[in-house]
């Protein structure tokens, strides 16, 4: 999977550098000042790299926690977000990521121990709000959990903060550490879900719709509080009888008291962002569906946005509270 592995000199003795390294014991390793060296530099080619991405062990300096985007939240006051990690394995087409770094290399950040000391900060700075923390906004928070560890690490700090939650939001099919352990009520499983039809040809390198499915089942049945994320919707022939038959699936293969919250976000790109995936892929079906270009943002029009949005609501509203349903715009 990985064949080259670049360690900035400040971590290489790190513990975690140590545990990480332990499971690629073929790759090449390379020891490099500043991650910045090799990751995002100009005239790197993300789709290029996608094809053989390195994996590269760094130290954050800062950053640790930031606030949520404006339109990225399930009801809390306050939201936040963290990232342990830049880039993902998986190769959606639609992902804002291919659009963000020019780099595809992996970027995984050791020194989770900051990372702790700030949430801990950010919780007592908020201590009388309702806060939601968000792993996975630049990757997919569980799809290297075998390998790095993270959430397995972080989980305890939220059982010393049991009014604090946070989503891990996925498309992996990871159980671990989460089958192993006690269920905690302010941690919630979040899984992008997509029509099988449209994942097949737009979700490359990730689990089926299927696999997904069954893994939410199985952490729900285990007692773990579930997050369903219909975002980004996607318009195209027969959306409508194709999202119906997905959430009647969802929704009748799981314990409906298990769902924490549902989530619904139409498809949307900042604009320079847009442009760059669009070099990346200029032959994509994807983008020359009916997007256009508004204040910014490059989207389907409102009112197909508002479309698509309320018909998957009008879907659920069938199953659960218009409580537990939120509309993404970030």
């Amino acid at each position: 999977m990985i064949e080259t592995i670049y360690i900035e000199k400040k971590i290489k003795n790190h513990p975690r550098t140590k545990f990480i390294l332990k499971k690629f014991k073929k790759a090449r390793v390379l020891e490099i000042d500043k991650y910045a060296e090799i990751f995002n530099k100009r005239n790197q080619n993300f789709r290029i790299q996608k094809a053989n991405p390195d994996l590269i062990l760094a130290h954050k300096n800062d950053g640790f926690v930031l606030p949520a985007p404006e339109g990225f939240g399930i009801g809390s006051s306050e939201n936040f977000y963290f990232s342990h990690m830049y880039n993902c394995i998986y190769d959606c087409r639609y992902c804002f990521l291919q659009g963000m770094f020019s780099s595809a290399n992996y970027v995984i950040f050791v020194n989770f121990e900051d990372f702790d000391t700030s949430i801990k900060n950010v919780i007592n700075k908020n201590i009388n709000s309702k806060i939601t923390f968000f792993s996975g906004y630049d990757c997919d928070s569980l799809a290297l959990e075998n390998v790095t560890g993270f959430a397995k690490h972080i989980l305890p700090i939220f059982q010393q903060y049991p009014e604090v939650e946070i989503e891990f939001r996925t498309k992996s099919i990871q159980r671990e550490p989460f089958m192993s352990i006690e269920p905690m009520k302010n941690v919630i499983m979040a899984y992008s879900l997509m029509p099988d039809l449209m994942s097949s040809s737009l979700d490359n390198k990730v689990p089926s719709i299927s696999k997904r499915i069954q893994v939410i089942s199985d952490l729900a049945l285990r007692g773990w509080k579930i997050g369903l994320r219909f975002d980004p919707l996607i318009h195209g022939e027969d959306w409508k009888s194709l999202y119906e038959n997905l959430l009647e699936k969802v929704y009748n293969s799981i314990p409906l008291e298990s769902i924490h919250s549902v989530s619904v976000g139409p498809l949307r790109f900042p604009k320079k962002m847009f442009k760059d995936i669009l070099k990346l892929y200029p032959d994509e079906p994807l983008f020359t569906s009916p997007l256009a270009s508004s204040k910014g943002v490059v989207s389907y029009d409102e009112k197909i946005e508002e479309e698509m949005s309320s018909f998957c609501k009008t879907l659920t509203l069938k199953y659960l509270d218009n409580s537990q349903i939120f509309r993404c715009y970030a």
